[in-house]
């Protein structure tokens, strides 16, 4: 179904006006920064990113949206809530040289967070090479806002299923109806793609979730997750799970599911029409039961330079690998299942060219980053011993939790702190979703919920002195980020950090 509504063109693919454009960093979600990262040694500068943090029992089960910073240094931040409202969402732009106010009115919206257990992720995305920052608002409307490094920027609006005029004389109904779900994803044409949530039946509306698609030119389409599927039970795009392109830019990458936790299906869409190419449905390597998509985590499509296709699940039965899912990985096609990685579910793998590993002797061209715990909350064989891992996508060894043949892990790194909460050995997790990868420095930023960021080095296969941002916290993962300047960003207890060198 299509809607055309009228919006200027995005016009432009000068990819180098922009830095880090979104989740992940590309498209792609391959997360690697374009130039050499600062070692993280002193606090530059500070803000919060929830201005009323919620918390459950300590701890912190809030989705915090990754910055996005364009090639001149214009650091654009989700902030959610006020000091009475947890519900309200802005965009706040600063200079990232020093932190000071680049636009003197944020960028408000309307959004409306869907029905949630964790609370979903409101997530921005720089388009056309930075010309325009995309937001979303309510109704599954988007919000354009133009001149993202300059103080003032025209403001349009667009839904991505009716006329803005159609929208606006239904907006009640529409705003109780659809519901936007995951980060935007913008291609290097300036299309923008997003999922949706249905939770009302509203005339003109789609009946049921699926993925959005709005053109550079303005022109709404959608699929609804059954119609991509062929199945009537899937509702909605994984929440949390930004759509992937591939590096062609023909093909857009994204999970449904039937609900949360529920079974669900990786699809390969047209990038153009949304007309489904490919799906697989996702299954635990061991069981051969379909996996579990949580809407609680925070998994999204990797493309790798290859064309492959990484997707983060949970494990059924759950938690027979002590909640640590997997890492599923697939031809471009989806036609071919191959190695898994042994860590999943909450979890974006990071793309980590095999030069930047120099104890590295197998042929794969590129390697992936993931997180890699080993809860101790589920009793042994969870042991607590929580790592970071570079894995080899195409050699394997058995996962000693299942008897799988797994990728085989190149270099770990374990968490250097001991969990309080059970004591040694086991340590505190690392709070990350998607890792930033420095490959001229060889090395990862990693964050940790014990408070402190840290620089993983590739080559020694050694930690930074930690940096401190705040008192342990058990949270929902969050991205780190490298700017145009090498400077690195960390979210850590609600508050985005700028991490320099001394």
């Amino acid at each position: 179904m299509l809607a055309t509504i009228f919006v200027s063109a995005f016009t432009s693919r000068d990819a180098g006006a922009q830095y880090w454009g979104g989740y992940g960093a590309d498209p792609q979600h391959t997360c690697q920064a374009h130039v050499a990262s600062q070692l993280p040694q002193k606090v530059l500068w500070s803000m919060p990113v929830d201005l009323n943090p919620t918390f459950t029992g300590g701890d912190l089960y809030i989705h915090y949206a990754s910055p996005v910073i364009t090639a001149k240094n214009t650091v654009i931040v989700t902030v959610r809530g006020t000091t009475s409202d947890a519900n309200i969402f802005q965009f706040k732009a600063v200079k990232g040289q020093d932190g000071s106010v680049a636009w003197s009115s944020p960028l408000t919206t309307d959004y409306i967070l869907p029905a949630h257990n964790w609370v979903p992720v409101c997530g921005p995305t720089l388009v056309s090479g930075g010309l325009k920052i995309a937001v979303p608002g309510a109704g599954g409307t988007v919000y354009l806002r133009a001149n993202p490094d300059r103080a003032t920027g025209a403001v349009s609006q667009i839904p991505f299923y009716t006329s803005l005029t159609n929208y606006k004389a239904n907006k009640t109904n529409f705003n109780q109806s659809v519901f936007i779900c995951t980060p935007i994803t913008a291609d290097a044409d300036g299309n923008l793609y997003f999922g949706f949530n249905i939770q009302a039946a509203a005339t003109g509306a789609p009946a049921t979730g699926g993925l959005a698609r709005i053109s550079s030119a303005g022109v709404g389409s959608y699929i609804t997750a059954a119609a991509a599927t062929g199945d009537g039970s899937m509702q909605k795009v994984v929440y949390n799970c930004a759509p992937a392109i591939s590096t062609d830019g023909t093909t857009v990458y994204v999970a449904v599911n039937s609900g949360n936790f529920g079974g669900g299906y990786l699809v390969a869409l047209d990038s153009k029409t949304l007309g489904t190419k490919a799906q697989v449905r996702l299954k635990d390597p061991k069981t051969d039961y379909d996996a579990s998509l949580a809407d609680d985590g925070s998994a999204t499509p990797t493309v790798g330079p290859d064309g492959d296709v990484y997707f983060g699940v949970l494990e059924t039965p759950f938690p027979s690998r002590v909640d640590r899912g997997w890492l599923l990985h697939f031809s471009g096609d989806l036609a071919t299942l191959k190695t898994p990685g042994s860590f999943g579910w909450d979890n974006t793998a990071s793309i980590v060219p095999a030069s930047a590993v120099p104890s590295y002797q197998g042929s794969s061209k590129y390697l992936v980053l993931t997180k890699y715990n080993n809860y101790a909350d589920f009793g042994p064989p969870g042991d607590g011993l929580n790592r970071m891992a570079v894995l080899d996508p195409n050699d394997t060894q058995v996962d000693p939790l299942s008897g799988v043949l797994t990728m085989k892990e190149v270099i770990t790194v374990l968490g250097p702190t001991t969990d309080p909460r059970f004591g040694a050995p086991a340590v505190r997790e690392w709070c990350v979703n998607s890792a930033a990868i420095d490959p001229i420095n060889k090395c990862a930023i990693v964050n940790s919920e014990d408070g402190n960021v840290y620089r993983w080095d590739f080559t020694t296969n050694t930690l930074s002195p930690a940096l401190p941002l705040a008192a342990a916290t058990g949270e929902a993962y969050t991205p780190t980020v490298v700017g145009p300047d090498g400077a690195v960003y960390a979210i850590n207890r609600a508050v985005l950090n700028c991490c320099v060198k001394n």
